[in-house]
C-alpha cells in the first residue's frame, strides 16, 4: 500500500521547488491530501520510489473513461501526472523506472493511449520512454 502522507510530502516538496514558495499550512494540505486520495484511489494510481527506506520519488498514472464505440465498449487512457524525484536523487535512473513502471500498469490496463504534459527538464526522460509530439492534441484553457 502506498503511503498517501509520504506522498502528501513529496507533493509539497515539488510545489516548493517549482513556485518558490512553501506551503503555509503543510500539516493541513498533507490532511487534505490524504483524504482527496482516498476519494480517488480508482482513477489515480501511485507510484513511490524508495532507496534504503527512504522516499525519494513518485509518479501518478489517472485514469480515464472514454465514451464507447460499437468496436470498443470499454476504453479507457492514461495521464502522467506529477514525476518527481527528490533533488539529491536525481539523474540516477529514478525518474526512468517510476514511469516504466506506470508504462507496465497502462500496458496491463490496455489503455488507448497515454499522455504527459513535460517540462522541459523532463522533456527528454519522457521521449527516451517513447512518447512523441502529437500535432492532433489540442488544448483550452479558460480565461
Amino acid at each position: 500500500m502506498v503511503d498517501a502522507a509520504a506522498l502528501a510530502d513529496l507533493r509539497l516538496e515539488a510545489l516548493a521547488e517549482t513556485t518558490g514558495s512553501a506551503e503555509p499550512d503543510g500539516r493541513a494540505f498533507v490532511e487534505s491530501f490524504c483524504a482527496w486520495f482516498g476519494d480517488h484511489l480508482p482513477t489515480h494510481l501511485a507510484f513511490l520510489a524508495e532507496l534504503d527506506g527512504v522516499v525519494v520519488g513518485m509518479a501518478w498514472l489517472m485514469i480515464a473513461e472514454r465514451v464507447p464505440s460499437p468496436e470498443r465498449r470499454f476504453r479507457r487512457y492514461g495521464d502522467v501526472q506529477s514525476v518527481y524525484v527528490v533533488a539529491n536523487r536525481r539523474d540516477r535512473g529514478i525518474g526512468g523506472d517510476l514511469l516504466g513502471a506506470v508504462l507496465v500498469e497502462a500496458v496491463r490496463l490496455e489503455l488507448e493511449h497515454v499522455t504527459v504534459h513535460a517540462n522541459d527538464r523532463a522533456l527528454t526522460l519522457y521521449q527516451r520512454a517513447g512518447f512523441e509530439h502529437d500535432q492532433r492534441w489540442l488544448r483550452w484553457m479558460p480565461g
